[in-house]
């Protein structure tokens, strides 16, 4: 297969939106009959809906992800002089969110086996000026809200989630969204829950929080031309809304299917253990939604991360790696002071880890197809002497 043509794309929208076009059709002609493309009506019908779908009261749609943690910060009355703590391995959004809040933030390791925050990290870096901690449900799988509210009890923090990666997720009896005081989300097109472009939102259980983010969203106004904040122009499209308001109720089936093809894939990579390849845990069970499946090539793998990455590509499967600096590493942030070596558990991890075509849809033969081109690199790059009689990726009968 050249090593251009995909067979198996990383994500694949198509196969999701299809059977709903027809709704997603009407949804956007109802809006552009309507005319209400600012802070309209399926804005306010979606922030309803997916408050009440995640377990909490309150949900104010804005711009971005990225926003929804930056005003939302500031809707809890966190910055300036605050100490904010989150993990080292998240996307950069959630660290750029603390900053344009105005916080401090102080940047934790990772537990090495699930990839979420080290709460015992967290607690050695708490000084009087922490007031709030951010742990991130990495790839679709919540930090554990027992231990969290534990956590924040002991400490008196405030839990701020970032649930970018979770829709809907679920875990000791808590829906992300639910555990803290507000939440944000992301409605990036490849998300479990995504828009036709960019789009956010906070969630909350206080209605102070919410009546200041809706204000801090546009203009700081409490009402047209009076503004009592100094906010901005972040405001989720009505358009964007009432897209998400059709797909919604399918997150749930959609969700399902994700957690169905992780165990498939799970099954298919297990014989490859001895050789290295090690999915990262999964301590939620069916709670887990797995936006993204991702693996590790540990270092009792004798082949690099790039050579399967390589590989893979050559075969037609997109790949990608979810991160590959983290974020003390990242040249924009080298002020903060962090150096090589702070986080070892995270620096480690963003040279192992792989993350493998995940999407609704993505069926049972290319899972296999995804595992035996695995397998085939990762066979031929075995020592002579740690290679069994069976080969790997094959079933015992």
């Amino acid at each position: 297969m050249n090593q251009m043509t995909v067979g198996i794309p990383f994500v694949d929208l198509k196969s999701q939106h299809q059977p709903i076009q027809t709704q997603l059709k009407e949804a956007i002609h109802a809006i552009l009959e309507q005319g209400d493309f600012i802070l309209g009506r399926a804005l306010s019908d979606f922030e309803a809906a997916f408050a009440a779908a995640s377990g909490t009261k309150y949900g104010v749609g804005v711009a971005s992800g990225t926003d929804a943690i930056a005003l939302g910060l500031q809707a809890c009355n966190i910055g300036s002089g605050d100490e904010v703590i989150l993990p080292a391995n998240t996307f950069v959004a959630t660290l750029i969110g603390v900053l344009r809040a105005g916080a401090k933030p102080i940047l934790v390791d990772c537990d090495p086996q699930t990839a979420l925050i080290d709460l015992e990290a967290a607690a050695k870096a708490i000084t009087p000026q922490t007031k709030a901690i951010i742990p991130v449900h990495l790839y679709g799988q919540m930090v554990s809200p027992r231990q969290l509210l534990d956590f924040a009890d002991t400490y008196k923090l405030l839990i701020f989630e970032d649930a970018a990666q979770a829709h809907l997720a679920e875990r000791d009896g808590y829906r992300a969204g639910s555990v803290g005081i507000a939440a944000a989300f992301s409605f990036y097109p490849s998300k479990n829950l995504g828009a036709f472009g960019d789009g956010g939102m906070l969630l909350t259980r206080d209605s102070d929080v919410a009546q200041k983010m809706v204000r801090l969203r546009n203009y700081g106004a409490s009402q047209k031309y009076f503004h009592v904040e100094s906010g901005t122009n972040s405001r989720l499209d009505t358009l964007q809304a009432a897209v998400l308001l059709e797909k919604l109720p399918y997150l749930p089936e959609w969700n399902r299917d994700r957690l169905t093809i992780a165990q498939q894939y799970d099954n298919e990579l297990a014989p490859l253990a001895s050789a290295g390849i090690i999915p990262v845990q999964n301590h939620s069970g069916s709670g887990h939604v797995y936006h993204l499946y991702v693996i590790k090539v540990d270092e009792s793998c004798f082949i690099e991360r790039q050579q399967i990455q390589d590989k893979l590509a050559a075969d037609g499967i997109q790949t990608g790696i979810h991160y590959p600096i983290p974020c003390h590493l990242q040249p924009a942030f080298t002020y903060l002071g962090y150096q090589q070596g702070d986080f070892p558990h995270s620096e480690k991890l963003a040279k192992q880890i792989l993350s493998l075509p995940m999407y609704p849809g993505l069926s049972s033969s290319q899972i296999k197809e995804v595992a035996l081109a695995i397998a085939s690199v990762v066979s031929t790059s075995l020592r002579p002497e740690s290679q069994s009689s069976a080969p790997i990726g094959s079933k015992a009968a």
